[in-house]
């Protein structure tokens, strides 16, 4: 039986593929530029990756394609109407790849981009999955605002041909996507990672829409907010990256200091208990937790330096993988980190946390518009944590508590607030179920 592994990046919400060919041999589907935990899986089976298949120019990450082929000679496999500027095989609909026993046959599929390919995975003429990328996914449909606002609507007409096209497969047939839970590209929350045709006729309600319009009208409605690195990766897949193993070389106080009077950003990626004991002035909190990548490259400036504050606790490489994979190359770290900055007995800050019975006066909501619609506070104020480098001049001037729905993302916010001289901020430990569990208050939901 054929073995097709997922290897799920947790914090960006999406899943590579390793597929065994049976011969020594493996194809690997959308694989990051973050290429550890594919060369663990295919060492530990004693497979060598032959082919890497990407679905479509991602935007929200890198894909690893480029340095596969470059280091292993790994065929690449893509469309011909991605016109990739690197050596690749550029595939039509209909098109087939021997893997040696199995066989690949490209589906054209656009919506979530222009060129996006659906790939057919056989066995002899029995299908056994499809690689859905960004067309179906489990529960939904990825979105089709990212190539450019204007055409939304009719991206939206194509994904619906595409997802029609694909549930024409046999309802055995396994579907394998690319996005899942936790991706920005419109996956539901808690969905699980892959499914089967026959799932998703019975279950996904873009498949059953009873017209064109009406899946128009509940994909678009889908659609939130996504970070600004969409708009700048898939024109750099387009090309290609090529990457040595990126790390954080050391830099001391003196020498940081100038970095960052010549226009870097300090981040601070300590737990938030540790931030707010003690940080930088100035400092941008974006904890390492999983989904550190996506705000890094929601929050921090892509075009200049970035010196990392990190424990000592804290894993340098993967701080460097995470920032690599979304087009994060130019780091350094504090040498010594905050132990190094109160020895040269230079200025700190500090934030207050508060408990969910500590909160008083105005409160600021930072969570996704979706989850603040689902229940917050009474009264509290809503801007979305991607929003407020903005909007910081639409926060009041005043003492403040800032939620979201654990206290990683609200110190973020807090640390932007703090940067643009609002001196009384707090912020929650936890989130809304907390403070109505706490206080016996009741949450507004709506916006």
């Amino acid at each position: 039986m054929t073995e097709v592994l997922a290897l799920v990046d947790e914090g960006l919400g999406n899943s590579a593929y390793l597929v065994d060919l049976g011969d020594g041999r493996a194809l690997v589907v959308d694989v990051s530029l973050d290429l550890r935990e594919v060369g663990r899986a295919a060492q530990h089976r004693g497979l060598s990756v032959a082919f890497a298949a990407d679905t479509h120019l991602h935007a929200d990450f890198l894909s690893g394609a480029r340095q596969l082929s470059a280091t292993e000679g790994t065929r690449v496999l893509a469309s011909a109407a991605g016109h990739r500027e690197f050596n690749h095989e550029g595939l039509h609909d209909g098109d087939e790849v021997d893997l040696g026993g199995l066989l690949l046959r490209a589906l054209v599929t656009p919506g979530h981009t222009d060129e996006h390919l659906s790939f057919l995975l056989l066995d002899g003429d029995r299908p056994l999955g499809v690689f859905t990328g960004g067309s179906l996914i489990v529960g939904a449909a990825a979105r089709t605002d990212l190539v450019a606002p204007e055409r939304t609507e009719e991206l939206a007409r194509a994904q619906y041909a595409s997802l029609r096209r694909l549930a024409e497969l046999p309802d055995d047939v396994a579907v394998w996507p690319t996005h899942g839970a936790g991706s920005f590209c419109s996956a539901p929350p808690g969905a699980d990672r892959t499914s089967t045709i026959g799932r998703e006729k019975a279950s996904n309600p873009l498949l059953r829409a009873p017209d064109e319009e009406a899946f128009v009208k509940e994909l678009l409605g889908s659609l939130g907010s996504y970070p600004p690195y969409f708009r700048r990766l898939g024109e750099i897949n387009r090309h290609g990256v090529l990457t040595g193993r990126p790390g954080l070389p050391p830099l001391d106080v003196r020498a940081a200091r100038r970095l960052l009077a010549d226009g870097a950003r300090l981040i601070d990626v300590r737990p938030l208990n540790e931030f707010a004991a003690g940080h930088v002035p100035g400092a941008l909190s974006i904890p390492l937790r999983p989904v550190f990548a996506s705000w890094l490259g929601w929050l921090a400036p892509h075009d200049r330096p970035l010196i990392v504050v990190r424990g000592a606790d804290q894993d340098s490489a993967e701080i460097a993988w995470q920032a690599a994979k979304i087009g994060y190359f130019d780091l350094a770290e504090l040498d010594g980190g905050m132990d190094a900055w109160t020895a040269a007995e230079l200025p700190t800050s500090t934030i207050k946390l508060v408990g969910p019975t500590e909160v008083r006066g105005p409160v600021l909501d930072i969570r996704q518009s979706a989850e603040f619609a689902s229940g917050h506070l009474p009264g509290a104020q809503h801007v979305e944590l991607g929003d407020l480098p903005g909007r910081v001049d639409d926060v009041p001037q005043e003492p403040l508590v800032v939620m979201c729905g654990h206290g990683e993302r609200a110190m973020g916010a807090a640390s932007l607030l703090e940067q643009a001289g609002h001196s009384d901020v707090a912020v929650l430990t936890g989130g809304p179920d907390d403070w109505a569990a706490a206080t016996g208050g009741r949450l507004e939901s709506g916006r």
